[in-house]
């Protein structure tokens, strides 16, 4: 877990094939974003089966300077897979208290979705290490502020339309880090093969975090 506070920053990899996954990783690490999330995609076997395919990736090219995790985690038995891919840590839209209490039996960080104070405070009592307050471009930093001053005592993280030009009012609003999805892991930009830009994007953020 200290290694995701240190580092503030989340890549979240959505609809990247595994096939492409060693190279924006490494666009991202060279940027300085060394945490990505691969998030299973629930609509069929196989491309769920792909997500732990990218993770095994992550784990066995990088070997431990790049921390992977699993997103969109919905089930025990997802819990499960992505500890054995190697997931260090366990990201959720919704707060479930199976999925939570499974990811700290296996050794996992914890980081459940949550939008009300009562949200918050059950997935921490469930075991979460981190909440992830979702979406955080709609709720603002005003909101996130808000709802620490009773609940400062859980770590918590914004995620959803988190930008370069915003991240750090996250931060300052009490956020321990951010997640960040299509502003900088770009589909496009993958399928083109324009890594460069990719890492242009991880420097903006790291940049604007004081990384």
């Amino acid at each position: 877990m200290r290694c995701l506070m240190d580092r503030k920053i989340i890549a979240i990899v959505r609809g990247i094939s595994s096939e492409k996954i060693v190279d924006l990783t490494a666009a991202m690490a060279k940027g300085g974003v060394r945490c990505v999330e691969v998030t299973f995609d629930q609509s069929s076997q196989e491309k769920q089966e792909d997500t732990l395919r990218a993770i095994r990736a992550i784990r066995d090219r990088f070997e431990g300077a790049v921390a992977p995790g699993a997103g969109t985690v919905m089930t025990v038995e997802q819990v499960r897979l992505a500890c054995d891919a190697g997931a260090q840590y366990i990201i959720s839209p919704n707060t479930n208290e199976a999925v939570i209490r499974e990811t700290k039996r296996l050794g996992m960080v914890s980081i459940p979705g949550g939008f009300t104070p009562s949200e918050v405070a059950d997935a921490y009592e469930y075991g979460a290490d981190i909440v992830k307050l979702f979406p955080a471009a709609i709720l603002g930093p005003a909101y996130i502020k808000a709802l620490r001053a009773p609940l400062r005592h859980i770590p918590m993280m914004a995620v959803g339309g988190v930008t370069p030009e915003n991240c750090a009012a996250f931060i300052e609003a009490g956020c321990c880090g951010v997640g960040c999805g299509g502003n900088l892991v770009s589909p496009k930009l993958v399928e083109a093969g324009r890594f460069d830009e990719i890492t242009s994007v991880a420097r903006a953020y790291a940049g604007a975090l004081g990384l």
